[in-house]
């Protein structure tokens, strides 16, 4: 079915060599699009259907900046129906259709006191704590996937220095993914700090092992819209994650911006 999708994009004559996958908060980064492309989910076979606030399940070509790019409008987790792969297919046919480099964003907890809700994070690492992989049941050697530089070295320090000539506060550390849908505990967020986390989400982690399988570059960011269970007072809620990641929107939008301008052509 990826060959099938990687056939219709090439038929739309676009060609982006960069995809951004688009997490809760970071939705407005499709209105800086120009000349868009409009391209249901439901329409590209292997594409994930989505059924969570703030995720639209459309994939939008067009450009920003001096880019041709894809957004992935949203994504299908795996506390959705617990299919790690639920990505794949879409991941697959952008790789198939010349896609050379994936942007993940998400919205998450942090577990650090220096960094706060509305703050900005790269990720260095990340820990799959799920311990489940959207590799079972791939075939042969490629499967055994080195993700010693997950996230690609030579982007980050590009990514950074975008963000210190945009005058943005870009964080970085390492992200725990937990399945969820559930928040954590106060005492799995004690766990979570002491295994050396400073962000926490439900997403990300398969979507870059398949992205990396896929032979992309991966770079990933984080949009702080909480304390960890036990570090604030305030109780979570999805709504609440909306909340705050809308009114953290315009930043996240010009980090993204930045970013784009700052990776190869």
């Amino acid at each position: 079915m990826s060959n099938e999708a990687a056939q219709m994009l090439r038929a739309t004559g676009r060609r982006p060599h960069i995809a951004v996958l688009l997490g809760s908060g970071w939705a407005p980064l499709a209105q800086r699009v120009v000349d868009p492309l409009r391209l249901p989910y439901a329409s590209l076979p292997g594409f994930p259907q989505t059924g969570i606030a703030g995720h639209a399940g459309e994939l939008l070509l067009g450009r920003i900046g001096a880019h041709e790019v894809a957004l992935l409008c949203g994504r299908r987790h795996a506390y959705e129906g617990g299919d790690v792969a639920a990505m794949k297919g879409a991941i697959d046919a952008l790789a198939a259709a010349g896609v050379q480099t994936l942007v993940q964003t998400n919205a998450a907890g942090s577990l650090d006191e220096t960094m706060r809700p509305g703050e900005l994070m790269m990720l260095a690492d990340h820990l799959n704590l799920v311990q489940h992989s959207p590799l079972v049941g791939e075939r042969g050697a490629a499967r055994f996937l080195d993700l010693r530089d997950a996230y690609d070295p030579a982007l980050r320090t590009q990514a950074r220095e975008a963000a210190r000539r945009a005058g943005i506060t870009l964080h970085e550390g390492v992200y725990a993914w937990v399945l969820g849908p559930q928040f954590e505990t106060p005492a799995e967020i004690r766990m979570l700090q002491r295994l050396g986390a400073q962000a926490v989400g439900m997403s990300t982690v398969p979507e870059t092992i398949l992205a990396r399988h896929a032979g992309l570059r991966v770079l990933a960011f984080s949009l702080f819209t909480n304390m960890g269970c036990g570090l604030q007072a305030e109780a979570l809620s999805h709504a609440h994650t909306l909340a705050v990641a809308g009114g953290s929107a315009p930043r996240a939008v010009a980090l993204l911006e930045a970013v784009i301008a700052a990776l190869p052509a």
